[in-house]
């Protein structure tokens, strides 16, 4: 499967990447704050049931309402969810990007390759973390929640980077490690290579047009 990643790599004109789990390791902290809550309440929160939502939103599937669905309570979702992006942003305080991102990033712009972050999560937080990161100005166009009428696993918001990119979407190979996020890129008609993180990789990516474990075994 890596060989067939690198010959996409060496194929596209651009490369467009998810970012939480692709590039920062964000989505198992954010997964442990919601494994907390349940725990709180006696419930366990079982990653195959969570990962429902990875790269999408609580449209897909809901933590909240399967909690209210399990206890038969309501809750002051706008309190604790405050609380958990307290603990959320404590815990990656010190977050850096994946092993071989910037490398790759490199290697993309000795290659003339356009670079873009195509994400389900707000501006909000995928712009501070690409500042933070000081990496925002290695992207060409970032694409997120509110770009374009749906969020993945909708193909608007891929589409949309394609457009911005003045490309085909044959041309821009995409980077996911969800499963909503690889539907997403295959209903633009995106070539995309899965990358499953800790969180992710109970999914089967059989849909993806190659799956590996990191950006390393591309460079």
């Amino acid at each position: 499967m890596s060989e067939k990643a690198r010959k996409l790599l060496q194929d596209c004109s651009a490369v467009l990447f998810d970012f939480d789990g692709i590039i920062i390791d964000s989505e198992w902290p954010i997964y442990q704050t919601w494994k907390k809550v349940f725990a709180d309440e006696g419930h366990v929160l079982e990653v195959e049931t969570y990962v429902q939502c990875i790269g999408s939103d609580f449209d897909t599937w809901s933590p909240e309402k399967h909690l209210e669905s399990l206890t038969g309570k309501s809750y002051d979702w706008k309190t604790i969810n405050a609380q958990r992006q307290i603990t959320l942003e404590n815990d990656l305080e010190n977050a850096e990007t994946l092993p071989g991102f910037r490398e790759l990033i490199t290697k993309l712009k000795a290659d003339d390759k356009k670079i873009a972050v195509v994400s389900s999560s707000s501006h909000r937080w995928v712009d501070m973390w690409l500042k933070k990161l000081d990496i925002v100005k290695e992207m060409q166009e970032v694409v997120c929640k509110g770009d374009a009428p749906s969020i993945k696993p909708a193909p608007d918001l891929y589409l949309e980077a394609v457009k911005r990119l003045g490309l085909q979407s044959s041309q821009c190979l995409v980077m996911e490690d969800s499963l909503n996020g690889i539907l997403s890129a295959k209903a633009a008609k995106c070539p995309a290579i899965a990358i499953p993180s800790r969180l992710t990789s109970c999914l089967n990516f059989n849909i993806a047009d190659a799956k590996i474990e990191s950006f390393q075994l591309l460079l």
